[in-house]
């Protein structure tokens, strides 16, 4: 079976210094890929690839088996996207706003659910624009996640979130890993990748320094122990 997501040899470069300097890797179905590394080693510019906002200037990605970069609405239906920052109308409140989105797609996560589910209702009629950071961060996994889709890209999904909040969007996702959802986090937290990540990728210098389960990763060690130690000389 192919792989979800598919990275291979990226290259992305910005006024002639790479971001991502020949990554590969890949992700699967039904399981969560942690992406780690230090500011700067490549991890926002590698997905907003995989998430047809940019183009790749060598190599090549792939999600559900097509190229983001040209796919067309049938595709972007079926990737659910969180950005790290911004991408909500800032006049807009939750609940028409993911009624909205649902409305977009065959078969949505009924809005209320996923609104208890997020705790979204304690904080419904607050635009977005007068929200805590925590807040605006739960809509959006509410609007990554309201159309169902087959594939996950979530940029730090927790930042910002209190201790239980945290452990709500870790049992959500891995739920949805669990109906074979392919679910991709970006994170700083070791905690995060140690709780909920069936897969680890670490990045340095835009380029892939280990790949594997977390147990591979690991080893016998701490994930913070082994991540420390690749990505020694940080990024570029």
């Amino acid at each position: 079976m192919a792989p979800a997501v598919l990275v291979h040899e990226l290259r992305r470069a910005f006024a002639g210094r790479a971001a991502v300097d020949g990554a590969s890797w890949s992700a699967a179905a039904g399981r969560v890929t942690a992406v780690l590394g230090p500011n700067g080693a490549g991890k926002t510019t590698t997905v907003e690839c995989l998430e047809g906002l940019q183009r790749p200037d060598s190599g090549s990605v792939r999600v559900l088996d097509s190229d983001p970069w040209r796919a067309p609405a049938s595709h972007r239906a079926a990737v659910g996207v969180m950005l790290q920052d911004g991408g909500l109308p800032t006049t807009a409140r939750p609940l028409p706003l993911l009624r909205h989105l649902a409305a977009l797609h065959a078969d949505p996560w009924p809005v209320e659910e996923l609104a208890a589910r997020l705790g979204i209702g304690d904080f419904a009629r607050t635009t977005v624009r007068r929200m805590s950071g925590g807040q605006r961060q739960r809509v959006a996994l509410a609007a990554a996640l309201v159309g169902r889709p087959e594939v996950l890209f979530l940029d730090e999904p927790t930042a910002g979130l209190d201790p239980h909040a945290r452990l709500d969007v870790w049992s959500l996702l891995r739920a949805e890993a669990g109906r074979g959802v392919c679910v991709v986090v970006t994170t700083h937290s070791f905690e995060e990748a140690e709780r909920i990540a069936d897969d680890v990728v670490v990045l340095a210098a835009g380029r892939v320094v280990a790949s594997g389960t977390l147990a591979e990763v690991r080893g016998a060690r701490t994930l913070e122990d082994v991540y420390f130690e690749l990505t020694a000389g940080g990024a570029r």
